[in-house]
């Protein structure tokens, strides 16, 4: 498979986006904008469709920190912001269907964190018992998902 786009030399993403998720992904040659980036300082958030309907006690779960497997260990993940969303209509991305009612309800959650560890969000809702089944990243920082899929931008800053 060829290069889809003919980026500078030495660029890399900021952050990753596994196989399955979808959404905003920031591009850099500059290794340090991509620490400042990735460190605490920015929010980073995520709409995510969840399986089954969410309870209010797992939102509030959420919110206060859950305990994950993270390299063999047990990690707590820091408090973030977590909320029940309606169906995300508006977004620049793929309409499709993971399945039909007939297999059970599903909630859509935005979560909002500071940190990104591996496969974070994904295991945080499996451990409040409702395990992610698309995972959307929207927002990184002041920037938010506008482009379509394979649509570039080019940023000169970052703030």
């Amino acid at each position: 498979m060829g290069e889809l786009y003919d980026f500078p030399a030495g660029t890399m993403a900021i952050g990753r986006l596994d196989r399955n998720s979808e959404g905003l992904l920031l591009l850099t040659t500059d290794g340090k904008v991509s620490y400042d980036i990735l460190s605490h300082k920015y929010e980073k958030e995520y709409f995510v469709q969840v399986d089954g309907t969410i309870t209010e006690q797992a939102i509030q779960q959420l919110k206060g920190g859950i305990e994950i497997s993270l390299e063999g260990a047990i990690y707590k993940t820091m408090p973030c912001e977590a909320n029940l969303i309606e169906s995300p209509k508006d977004l620049p991305i793929e309409n499709r269907k993971l399945r039909d009612a007939r297999h059970g309800p599903m909630s859509w959650i935005s979560i909002t964190l500071r940190e990104g560890k591996y496969r974070q969000v994904r295991k945080m809702t499996a451990a409040v018992g409702f395990p992610t089944l698309r995972l959307i990243r929207v927002r990184i920082g002041t920037f938010t998902l506008t482009l379509s899929k394979g649509e570039t931008l080019k940023v000169t800053s970052f703030s």
